[in-house]
């Protein structure tokens, strides 16, 4: 008998997965993917990429413990790893066989379908979640945007 996640749903069994990307910041839509991921794989690995060419705002270590921080403590098939190199590198180093990626919209598609294509040819498989509509409109890109504005408006206390 297999064991159904708490969404209904069967993991393949002995499946370890993984999510990759910058996550500077980590979004709603980014757990949501997790929460999502999580329930068709027996195990995901939510890896912070460590690439000096995005400029990312934050380490990577203090990224993946944002990360962390951002995941219930019930997900205990939930990993937070860092890596530089390809992604293909490290799944092939941990034995995973699928790398889950986001689509916001169809504007994604031409990149991520290239990305398949060279992973697919590496031995990887490459499996594509739409965001959920609600949160397709914020990236991290947004976010950064977002918070930056936030932190350059006057405090509504500061002395004039």
């Amino acid at each position: 008998m297999t064991a159904m996640s708490d969404r209904g749903v069967a993991p393949a069994h002995g499946s370890l997965a993984v999510y990759p990307g910058t996550f500077d910041p980590f979004t709603a839509g980014h757990r949501d993917l997790v929460a999502r991921a999580r329930v068709m794989f027996d195990q995901i690995i939510v890896l912070l990429a460590v690439n000096a060419d995005k400029r990312p705002t934050a380490e990577a270590t203090t990224r993946a413990v944002r990360v962390r921080d951002a995941m219930p403590a019930a997900w205990g098939n939930v990993e937070v790893d860092t890596w530089t190199g390809l992604t293909t590198a490290y799944c092939l180093r941990r034995g995973a066989t699928v790398i889950v990626r986001g689509l916001r919209t169809a504007a994604d598609l031409r990149h991520e379908h290239q990305l398949a294509a060279m992973n697919e040819q590496l031995g990887i498989q490459t499996v594509w979640l739409p965001s959920r509509p609600q949160l397709a409109a914020t990236s991290s890109t947004v976010a950064r945007a977002y918070r930056s504005a936030q932190s350059a408006r006057p405090s509504p206390n500061a002395e004039e």
